[in-house]
């Protein structure tokens, strides 16, 4: 059990209220905030940074992409002019895969009154918890799904945080590496991100505060693995290489950070890895991914994972409008899709 989401008093949320279903994304309701996020746009150019969608990718655990063109093709031919269709068959966690958006309904933790998700929503509640199909099986999440958050999606200000290039600056990783060091415990400081590391990148990177409702992206390197710029030309052998690295953990976010984004009520955090926090290391020991309690449960913080990251450092933009939303999937725990920066 864990209680501080009580002894804390984590709902109401302290930043939206009792009612909402919906978090940060609240924050697109602002035309302050969506104005600031254009005003970063100096050259008129966009990238996408959503990764590829494939069976050999890196998933999480048991997860994992399967797509068929059933039929080739899939119906016809039609009509005099032999038309003809294809159909693609995927069976997926199709909220949780690749580049993924995690919404109010996946994240959660277990209290001594119950399961506690964001703004206090229990899925075991009959009112507005889990929508049941034939036979009782779970067919959605409710008041928790990720539709709510799809009703606004995400054009914020994107801040870039280089955590390579800054940990190089440091001295605490090689000035030869890619990608930061998969820490192992919390003396592997090369591989945890922190409060202070995040203020002096932005030092570093000459970039103005956080500010509340910007969005924020970690570059670790860990993501170069299998970016886009690699991915298609890589052998089955690289590929399953890369989902090895993904499966011993990954350098991220320690827990001083996700209170420094959750004290600043910013939108989303994003990565290129999959989770977005250190771990198994971190700044405190035994947690389970304290930012996603941090920032998703506490705070209503959403997180995208999985971002092509590489593209934007390679790029130098370490700042832009970020434009995204979840798919409407009704009592989905989280969704699929290709965010786009304009800088």
């Amino acid at each position: 059990m864990y209680d501080a989401p009580i002894d804390e008093n984590w709902a109401p949320s302290k930043y939206w209220g009792a009612d909402d279903k919906a978090g940060s994304a609240n924050h697109m309701k602002n035309p302050e905030n969506v104005k600031r996020a254009l005003s970063t746009v100096k050259k008129f150019k966009a990238i996408s940074v959503g990764k590829y969608y494939h069976r050999e990718a890196p998933a999480f655990g048991p997860r994992g992409w399967n797509m068929t063109i059933p039929g080739t093709p899939t119906g016809g031919p039609f009509g005099a002019n032999a038309l003809f269709y294809h159909d693609e068959l995927v069976t997926t966690e199709i909220g949780q895969i690749q580049t993924q958006f995690d919404g109010p309904g996946h994240i959660g933790v277990n209290t001594s009154n119950g399961m506690f998700l964001y703004n206090g929503f229990n899925p075991m509640n009959p009112e507005n918890g889990y929508e049941r199909g034939a036979g009782g099986r779970v067919v959605g999440l409710g008041d928790a799904g990720v539709e709510h958050v799809a009703e606004t999606g995400f054009v914020c200000r994107l801040v870039v945080l280089d955590a390579v290039a800054y940990k190089k600056k440091i001295g605490q990783i090689s000035l030869s590496a890619e990608m930061l060091p998969i820490p192992k415990t919390s003396a592997d400081v090369g591989g945890i991100v922190t409060a202070d590391d995040i203020d002096g990148i932005l030092k570093m990177q000459g970039l103005s505060p956080i500010q509340s409702g910007d969005c924020v992206a970690l570059h670790t390197g860990q993501g170069n693995t299998w970016s886009n710029d690699r991915y298609k030309a890589m052998s089955s052998d690289e590929r399953a290489a890369a989902r090895a690295m993904f499966a011993q953990g990954e350098p991220g976010f320690g827990y001083s950070a996700c209170e420094y984004f959750g004290e600043r009520n910013i939108a989303l955090t994003m990565g290129d890895t999959s989770a977005n926090d250190a771990q198994p290391g971190n700044e405190v020991e035994g947690w389970a991914v304290p930012c996603h309690t941090e920032l998703q449960v506490k705070y209503g913080v959403w997180n995208l994972e999985n971002v092509d990251t590489k593209s934007l450092v390679d790029g130098k933009i370490y700042e832009g409008a970020f434009i995204w939303s979840p798919l409407r999937i009704i009592g989905a725990t989280g969704s699929p899709g290709n965010p786009i920066v304009l800088y």
